[in-house]
């Protein structure tokens, strides 16, 4: 088959976006298919023989310049115009905006491609490609109206307006959910809460699950770091519940642990919080690491903590089954599923006492963390490796692309 798979953004070695991207790419083409990936910036590390298409933006949102205000000669367009504005009344244009300049590229592209598999853009201008004649498949990992609901909930004054601006798309993002006759999810918890958020019938929902590199991500060689936590925050926001896991430090006896490794920039907030309470030398922070480094840090530590509020899937989890280190995380979302009852501990969310009881008990056991460990192993082997996840995905291309034919040719009105 020859598939274009689209993301809005891809930043390499976090977030899960373009770690998705390159995995599903690189195995898709193991398999025999042509895959071009279409990407707006941050764009993705990619393997040989897997195409990379740059989407070119504004890049309003770079790590080292974020909220930026380009110079007069980098607008070339209405689409230019449009997200700068939609940025400075604090919006997030990035889906629609990728969304449109896609539509562009692939227009006069349409024969080209047996399928267009996106990446959670979720953007009229996918549709309108649709209606063309090319068959799409989405993926959602979970509705961002969680994470909407979730920092609506911790926003005071001001911020409650301008985080209502910010995730406006959320609207957009469920009108074409609702159009898209195939969306593919990374969980039974996700495609619940699809039907739940975004009004999807259940039978339009396959759920095929996030892989992981069970080669890159395998148990240590030397020996694990006594005390040590590492924990992932692409984003240091509530839904991740970092304060969570501050807070749960703080009250755990300092002889119980030796130290955090968070990976993932600090926001103020969590600077103050850790000042607040006498850890910013005990907890350290990592950004910009390779797959092989991110490996080597998970197997070096005791335990992983996924403190989340919300997680529709949770790649880290799967990363720390595959490398054999125990998992204490919170009992929302897939979590549940991706811990079983013997791959480590799951607490209540948002509950500080109950997550450092938790880890209290599995760094005092490492017997019981061995045994758990070992089943997380047996089960990212058996079941999230990339291969496995790829061969599903194409299977399901196959499904949209006859579906789509007995559909017949687009109209005109739709073309």
């Amino acid at each position: 088959m020859r598939i274009a798979l689209a993301s809005y953004r891809s930043k390499p070695h976090s977030g899960g976006q373009g770690i998705y991207v390159r995995n599903l790419s690189r195995e898709l083409v193991a398999l025999g298919h042509q895959v071009e990936v279409f990407s707006g910036p941050p764009y993705p590390d990619l393997d040989d023989g897997v195409r990379l298409t740059r989407v070119p933006s504004l890049d309003l949102y770079r790590d080292d310049d974020p909220f930026r205000r380009p110079s007069l000669r980098e607008f070339r367009s209405r689409t230019d115009v449009f997200e700068y504005a939609v940025m400075c009344t604090s919006g997030f244009p990035e889906p629609r905006t990728f969304g449109r300049r896609l539509e562009r590229l692939l227009t006069p592209r349409l024969g080209e491609f047996d399928i267009l598999h996106d990446n959670q853009t979720l953007a009229p201008g996918l549709l309108r490609l649709a209606k063309a004649g090319l068959p799409l498949l989405e993926t959602i990992h979970h509705p961002i109206s969680r994470d909407r609901r979730l920092e609506l909930a911790h926003a005071s004054g001001w911020q409650h307006l301008t985080k209502r601006r910010w995730y406006g798309f959320v609207a957009m993002q469920r009108r074409v959910a609702r159009e898209c006759p195939h969306v593919l999810t990374v969980s039974e918890g996700s495609a619940r809460d699809l039907v739940d958020d975004f009004g999807l019938r259940r039978e339009r929902i396959s759920v095929v699950p996030v892989g992981v590199d069970v080669d890159t991500f395998r148990p240590p060689v030397a020996p694990r770091v006594p005390g040590r936590l590492v924990t992932i925050a692409s984003a240091d926001v509530p839904l991740k519940g970092l304060p969570v896991l501050i807070d749960a430090l703080a009250v755990m006896p300092p002889t119980t642990w030796s130290e955090l490794v968070v990976v993932g920039t600090p926001s103020e907030r969590t600077n103050k919080a850790l000042a607040d309470r006498g850890l910013l030398d005990r907890v350290t922070f990592r950004t910009g690491i390779s797959d092989v480094e991110l490996a080597e840090l998970i197997g070096s530590a005791q335990a992983l903590v996924v403190p989340s509020l919300y997680e529709g899937f949770s790649l880290p989890a799967v990363e720390a089954l595959a490398c054999g280190t125990p998992l204490v995380a919170s009992r929302v979302g897939a979590l549940p599923d991706l811990v079983g009852d013997d791959a480590g501990r799951l607490v209540a969310p948002g509950d500080p006492q109950g997550l450092a009881q938790a880890l209290i008990d599995t760094l005092a056991d490492p017997a019981g963390a061995e045994l758990a460990g070992l089943a997380g192993r047996r089960r990212a082997v058996a079941t999230y490796s990339w291969r496995a996840v790829a061969s599903a995905t194409a299977a399901l291309y196959e499904q949209v692309i006859a579906d789509r034919s007995l559909a017949g040719p687009p109209s005109r009105r739709d073309a």
